[in-house]
Protein backbone atom coordinates (compact mmCIF):
# COMPACT_ATOMS: atom_id res chain seq x y z
CA UNK A 1 0.00 0.00 0.00
CA UNK A 2 1.19 3.48 -1.02
CA UNK A 3 -0.24 6.62 0.60
CA UNK A 4 0.49 9.99 -0.93
CA UNK A 5 0.13 13.19 0.07
CA UNK A 6 -2.43 15.04 -1.42
CA UNK A 7 -1.11 18.05 -3.59
CA UNK A 8 -2.52 21.45 -1.61
CA UNK A 9 -4.35 24.52 -3.37
CA UNK A 10 -1.22 26.80 -4.51
CA UNK A 11 1.20 24.17 -5.48
CA UNK A 12 1.50 25.11 -9.46
CA UNK A 13 1.58 21.16 -10.32
CA UNK A 14 -2.38 21.17 -9.77
CA UNK A 15 -2.51 24.56 -12.77
CA UNK A 16 -0.58 22.45 -15.35
CA UNK A 17 -2.26 20.24 -17.93
CA UNK A 18 -1.62 16.61 -17.81
CA UNK A 19 -0.19 14.58 -20.27
CA UNK A 20 -2.00 11.60 -22.31
CA UNK A 21 -1.26 8.19 -21.17
CA UNK A 22 0.74 6.36 -23.97
CA UNK A 23 0.76 2.91 -22.71
CA UNK A 24 -1.55 1.52 -20.14
CA UNK A 25 0.35 -1.50 -19.69
CA UNK A 26 3.28 0.76 -18.44
CA UNK A 27 4.84 -0.09 -14.79
CA UNK A 28 4.68 3.50 -14.35
CA UNK A 29 0.89 4.05 -15.24
CA UNK A 30 -0.38 0.92 -13.13
CA UNK A 31 2.16 2.06 -10.10
CA UNK A 32 0.10 5.83 -10.57
CA UNK A 33 -3.09 4.05 -10.70
CA UNK A 34 -2.54 1.76 -7.36
CA UNK A 35 -1.25 4.70 -5.52
CA UNK A 36 -4.95 6.47 -6.50
CA UNK A 37 -6.79 4.09 -5.56
CA UNK A 38 -4.77 3.82 -2.29
CA UNK A 39 -4.77 7.41 -1.39
CA UNK A 40 -8.27 7.80 -2.53
CA UNK A 41 -9.39 5.38 0.20
CA UNK A 42 -6.30 6.53 3.05
CA UNK A 43 -7.77 10.29 3.05
CA UNK A 44 -11.46 9.09 2.39
CA UNK A 45 -11.95 11.08 -1.00
CA UNK A 46 -14.62 10.17 -3.42
CA UNK A 47 -12.66 11.07 -6.37
CA UNK A 48 -8.98 11.84 -6.81
CA UNK A 49 -6.66 12.67 -10.16
CA UNK A 50 -3.24 11.93 -10.67
CA UNK A 51 -1.71 15.62 -10.36
CA UNK A 52 -3.09 15.64 -6.61
CA UNK A 53 -0.87 13.44 -5.92
CA UNK A 54 2.28 14.90 -7.93
CA UNK A 55 1.68 12.74 -11.21
CA UNK A 56 1.31 15.11 -14.40
CA UNK A 57 -0.78 11.95 -16.07
CA UNK A 58 -4.77 12.22 -17.65
CA UNK A 59 -5.44 9.66 -15.05
CA UNK A 60 -8.32 9.83 -12.19
CA UNK A 61 -10.57 7.45 -9.83
CA UNK A 62 -13.61 7.75 -8.58
CA UNK A 63 -15.57 5.61 -5.81
CA UNK A 64 -18.32 7.17 -4.51
CA UNK A 65 -19.58 6.26 -0.98
CA UNK A 66 -20.45 7.62 2.25
CA UNK A 67 -17.67 9.58 3.47
CA UNK A 68 -17.50 11.58 6.85
CA UNK A 69 -18.68 14.27 4.43
CA UNK A 70 -21.83 13.02 2.63
CA UNK A 71 -24.09 9.95 2.80
CA UNK A 72 -24.57 9.57 -1.01
CA UNK A 73 -25.58 6.86 -3.61
CA UNK A 74 -22.70 4.72 -3.69
CA UNK A 75 -20.76 3.89 -6.88
CA UNK A 76 -17.99 1.16 -7.50
CA UNK A 77 -14.62 2.30 -7.67
CA UNK A 78 -13.31 3.27 -11.63
CA UNK A 79 -10.07 4.21 -13.15
CA UNK A 80 -10.42 6.80 -15.73
CA UNK A 81 -7.57 6.85 -18.43
CA UNK A 82 -7.01 9.31 -21.22
CA UNK A 83 -11.09 10.67 -20.30
CA UNK A 84 -12.67 12.75 -22.75
CA UNK A 85 -16.35 13.58 -21.69
CA UNK A 86 -18.34 13.71 -24.95
CA UNK A 87 -21.75 15.17 -23.72
CA UNK A 88 -23.11 17.32 -21.72
CA UNK A 89 -27.04 17.99 -20.46
CA UNK A 90 -27.79 21.88 -20.89
CA UNK A 91 -29.17 21.96 -17.48
CA UNK A 92 -26.99 22.92 -14.84
CA UNK A 93 -27.63 22.57 -11.37
CA UNK A 94 -25.60 24.49 -7.75
CA UNK A 95 -23.87 21.82 -5.65
CA UNK A 96 -21.43 22.55 -2.76
CA UNK A 97 -17.99 21.14 -3.48
CA UNK A 98 -14.79 20.74 -1.25
CA UNK A 99 -11.08 18.91 -2.89
CA UNK A 100 -9.05 17.38 -1.13
CA UNK A 101 -6.19 19.53 -2.57
CA UNK A 102 -8.03 21.79 -0.06
CA UNK A 103 -8.14 19.47 2.75
CA UNK A 104 -6.11 21.84 4.90
CA UNK A 105 -8.13 25.00 4.61
CA UNK A 106 -11.46 22.93 5.05
CA UNK A 107 -13.37 24.85 1.98
CA UNK A 108 -16.64 24.34 0.83
CA UNK A 109 -18.73 26.49 -2.12
CA UNK A 110 -20.94 26.26 -4.37
CA UNK A 111 -19.88 25.08 -7.86
CA UNK A 112 -22.16 24.99 -10.91
CA UNK A 113 -22.55 22.26 -13.30
CA UNK A 114 -23.72 19.79 -15.68
CA UNK A 115 -26.44 17.95 -14.57
CA UNK A 116 -25.65 15.20 -16.66
CA UNK A 117 -22.70 13.72 -18.55
CA UNK A 118 -21.60 11.02 -20.54
CA UNK A 119 -17.64 10.19 -20.38
CA UNK A 120 -15.49 8.14 -22.66
CA UNK A 121 -11.74 6.62 -20.89
CA UNK A 122 -9.95 3.55 -20.39
CA UNK A 123 -9.93 1.37 -17.64
CA UNK A 124 -6.79 0.17 -15.57
CA UNK A 125 -6.54 -3.17 -18.26
CA UNK A 126 -7.44 -0.80 -21.64
CA UNK A 127 -10.55 -1.60 -22.11
CA UNK A 128 -12.59 1.22 -23.55
CA UNK A 129 -15.33 2.20 -21.88
CA UNK A 130 -18.40 4.64 -22.05
CA UNK A 131 -20.61 5.87 -19.28
CA UNK A 132 -23.39 8.27 -18.77
CA UNK A 133 -23.18 9.67 -15.23
CA UNK A 134 -26.08 11.71 -13.42
CA UNK A 135 -26.18 13.10 -10.27
CA UNK A 136 -23.47 13.05 -7.78
CA UNK A 137 -21.34 11.04 -9.55
CA UNK A 138 -21.51 13.48 -12.94
CA UNK A 139 -20.16 15.62 -10.62
CA UNK A 140 -17.39 13.88 -9.38
CA UNK A 141 -16.44 12.78 -12.39
CA UNK A 142 -16.34 16.76 -13.86
CA UNK A 143 -14.17 17.86 -10.88
CA UNK A 144 -11.63 15.37 -11.04
CA UNK A 145 -11.58 15.84 -15.49
CA UNK A 146 -10.50 19.52 -14.44
CA UNK A 147 -8.02 18.23 -12.07
CA UNK A 148 -6.19 17.19 -15.23
CA UNK A 149 -6.43 20.32 -17.30
CA UNK A 150 -5.48 22.37 -14.45
CA UNK A 151 -8.58 23.77 -13.25
CA UNK A 152 -9.20 23.96 -9.39
CA UNK A 153 -12.70 23.82 -8.37
CA UNK A 154 -12.18 27.69 -6.63
CA UNK A 155 -12.29 28.89 -10.20
CA UNK A 156 -15.47 27.68 -10.42
CA UNK A 157 -17.57 29.45 -7.35
CA UNK A 158 -20.83 30.84 -8.11
CA UNK A 159 -20.96 32.85 -5.13
CA UNK A 160 -18.02 33.90 -3.26
CA UNK A 161 -20.37 34.83 0.00
CA UNK A 162 -21.61 31.52 0.31
CA UNK A 163 -17.79 29.58 0.60
CA UNK A 164 -17.73 28.04 4.42
CA UNK A 165 -15.83 25.70 6.61
CA UNK A 166 -15.83 22.20 6.99
CA UNK A 167 -17.55 22.58 10.08
CA UNK A 168 -20.73 24.64 8.64
CA UNK A 169 -20.92 22.53 5.90
CA UNK A 170 -21.45 19.49 7.88
CA UNK A 171 -24.29 21.04 9.91
CA UNK A 172 -25.93 22.05 6.60
CA UNK A 173 -25.82 18.35 5.00
CA UNK A 174 -27.31 16.95 8.41
CA UNK A 175 -29.81 19.31 7.80
CA UNK A 176 -30.67 17.77 4.15
CA UNK A 177 -30.17 14.11 4.68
Amino acid sequence: MTIKNIVQIGNPLLNRKSKFVASIDAKETQRVIKNLVDSVRYHDLIGIAASQIGEKLRIFVTEVRKTKYRNVKKDILRVYINPKIVWFSKKQIIVYEGCGSVAYAKLFAPVKRPEKIIIEAFDEKGNKFRLKAEGFLSRVIQHEYDHLDGIEFTEKITDMRKIMSLEEYKKMSALKT
